[in-house]
């Protein structure tokens, strides 16, 4: 039997570039935005609300995203929408207002919107289900890599031109990427000219998934597994084969719950760690940016841990890592509230912050692709998305709130307990077992 080609593993490495790029487009205004601050008077609640409008925008796409991706194919939008980003993104250097800056982030969002479910959508095609985790933790890892290179980048675009240059910068590679994507990504690895005979069979024909309760990736279950499984409500689920099944499955509503709590928690550290760190910790711009980098470090490499040990230690669990990632991200914001001075052992705290809340995000992504059909897909991806990025939204604007009215203490309790009742929520929904 020929050996599988890899060119799937090309599309994987695609889809990092570009929404690294998508991811960087989003987290350049958390740095830029003391700057431009100096130039637009506004509170903290109205420098929150900022940030939010493009998060509540790109949650607000996520449904339209998911049934635009099913009718239509990922290569007939996701080109589009990408140029679009771009253009919102040079948009935001030219803004003389806040009016102005305000409305280019709400385009911004809705121009991101469809980038998510055509990326997951990707995935869910082109990737058999033994390497769906590995293959999402890669594509998250990119959302955590561009806040990695934004902060450092940013400072030297800052100290060299100004706030606005930074925006011009990063709105010309999306536009090479938009042509790349629509060449060498095709909407099913049948309809590639790329994927040899060998590697669609070994996608398409994925026989080693465990289906009888008794093997998991080819090893038997332990005991410890087994204590498990009842934990985790491991059980056989009906397939979602319709667009009204979804909307009805309180599996998929309660995961997109759980992914709100966390990824709103994401947003804070996103929007206000660089005007934090600045503001109560006193660091030099270099510092800062480079101290602002350290949760991003560590969400990469969380979301790369969580994606292998979902898929090869847990027989394509995926809710362990999510519990797992929920509780043990309530004691890193519980250690933040008394974090130290120094930058060196403080972007230690945030690097070690980002790997334990990053644990469980590619199991957001990939628990719908173990529910519903691959023609359903696209819309449960959506449902998830919209609760995660509907809790983003809402929480730089929050801590907005809490930072006119209260302290950065109150910040990070209220993360605390934003990550505990994302536990309790996941205990509630089911562990399908995987499906041939």
């Amino acid at each position: 039997m020929a050996a599988p080609g890899r060119y799937r593993w090309v599309v994987a490495g695609l889809i990092f570039l570009t929404y690294t790029l998508a991811a960087a487009d989003r987290a350049n205004l958390g740095v830029a935005l003391p700057f431009i601050r100096q130039e637009f008077a506004m509170s903290n609640a109205q420098a929150g609300g900022l940030i939010s409008l493009f998060l509540l925008a790109y949650a607000i796409a996520q449904l339209p995203s998911g049934f635009a991706a099913s009718r239509f194919g990922v290569r007939n939008i996701l080109p589009g929408a990408m140029i679009l980003t771009s253009l919102f993104t040079g948009l935001v250097g030219t803004a003389g207002s806040i009016l102005a800056l305000k409305l280019y982030r709400i385009g911004l969002g809705f121009a991101e919107g469809p980038l998510p479910v055509g990326m997951t959508s990707t995935i869910n095609q082109w990737f058999p289900a033994r390497e769906k985790g590995t293959a999402t933790g890669i594509f998250l890892s990119a959302v955590k890599f561009g806040p990695v290179i934004v902060p450092p980048l940013c400072a030297l675009i800052i100290a060299a031109w100004g706030w606005r240059e930074i925006f011009y910068c990063f709105a010309v590679p999306g536009l090479l990427l938009s042509v790349v994507w629509y060449y060498l990504v095709a909407n099913h690895p049948a309809q590639s000219r790329f994927v040899k005979p060998a590697e669609l069979d070994y996608i398409v024909n994925d026989s080693k998934v465990l289906v009888d309760g008794k093997v998991v990736g080819g090893r038997p279950i332990q005991p410890w597994m087994k204590k498990l499984d009842v934990l985790i409500r491991f059980r056989e689920e009906a397939t979602l084969e319709t667009t009204a099944q979804v909307f009805k499955s309180w599996n998929i509503w309660g995961c997109a719950l759980g992914y709100c709590f966390q990824l709103g928690i994401s947003s804070v550290l996103l929007a206000w760690i660089p005007t934090y760190l600045m503001t109560v910790k006193h660091y030099s711009l270099m510092n800062m940016g480079l101290v602002s980098a350290a949760p991003w470090v560590g969400a990469v490499i969380g979301n790369l841990l969580g994606g292998v040990f979902s898929d090869r230690f847990m027989g394509k669990r995926r809710k362990p890592g999510m519990m797992l990632s929920a509780l043990a991200t309530s004691l890193m914001m519980y250690l933040l509230i008394n974090s130290p001075a120094d930058p060196l052992t403080y972007g230690a705290l945030l690097l070690m912050t980002g790997v334990v809340l990053s644990l469980g995000f590619s199991s957001y992504m990939v628990y719908p692709m173990g529910l519903a059909s691959k023609k359903a897909f696209p819309v449960s991806s959506a449902v998830v998305n919209m609760g995660g990025q509907l809790g983003g939204a809402a929480t730089p604007f929050l801590t907005g709130l809490f930072l006119d009215t209260h302290g950065w203490d109150y910040v990070f309790a209220f993360m605390a307990i934003s990550s505990l009742l994302s536990f309790v929520v996941l205990l509630s929904i089911s562990e399908p077992v995987a499906r041939t």
